[in-house]
């Protein structure tokens, strides 16, 4: 069971993961009408590079949008919860191990206790997003089961990965979980909103590239994005 979840299984994930990664993104641009969107991207590209490079910035910074200052609270969880699942996973000591055994590439791995405290909140935040879905009636109303599945989906690595680090039960077990927990996460990625993890940087690009093309770069310092 161990060697093949190990083995072949987490070779299909990640191919799967990048293979569909790689798809939603060559379709998304692919999608793209000049005629509908009413710009062309070929016409003043270097300001519509601009535009796609503000407007990509502006969301990864914490605060840098007007979205972001408007919703404070959802977005101190949203990057507690996003930090901790780009980060842990990586560099946690334990993958870093796995990955240099893997594929001979050496990752700089973080304390244990550092990752520790990012699983924990990792989790917290995720609380706290499904108590703003179920509290707020704007957001409860576009929550479907389905976003409620991508979120369980996205944490139980973290929740195994805790209880078999810390050693609560069988730890052989819990081991088990949180690589198939993780390996199913990488599988459910093309499939599902997770999809998102590339299409946010697509979505990104394409509106900042409207924007910097239509308003001719000449758009002010402090526009909303």
């Amino acid at each position: 069971m161990y060697q093949f979840i190990t083995g072949p299984l987490l070779w299909l994930s990640f191919a799967v993961f990048f293979i569909g990664c790689i798809t939603h993104v060559v379709i998304y641009f692919q999608g793209l009408d000049t005629s509908l969107d009413r710009v062309t991207y070929k016409v003043n590209t270097a300001f519509g590079v601009k535009g796609a490079l503000r407007s990509v910035f502006s969301w990864l910074i914490p605060f840098g949008s007007h979205g972001w200052r408007a919703k404070p609270i959802y977005t101190l969880l949203f990057y507690l919860f996003h930090v901790g699942v780009l980060a842990a996973p990586i560099f946690l000591s334990a993958h870093s191990i796995l990955i240099e055994r893997a594929l001979g590439i050496s990752i700089p791995a973080m304390p244990d206790a550092v990752a520790d405290a990012l699983t924990i909140g990792v989790i917290i935040a995720s609380l706290g997003i499904f108590i703003r879905r179920m509290i707020l009636p704007e957001v409860r109303i576009i929550t479907s089961r389905r976003d409620l599945l991508a979120l369980l989906i996205s944490i139980a690595p973290f929740v195994t990965g805790f209880i078999a680090y810390h050693q609560i039960g069988d730890g052989t077990f819990w081991t088990q979980m949180h690589i198939l927990a993780g390996e199913f996460l990488l599988l459910s990625v093309p499939f599902t909103k997770l999809s998102h993890i590339v299409l946010f940087f697509c979505s990104r690009i394409q509106i900042g590239m409207d924007f910097g093309i239509k308003r001719g770069g000449m758009k002010p310092s402090d526009f909303p994005w």
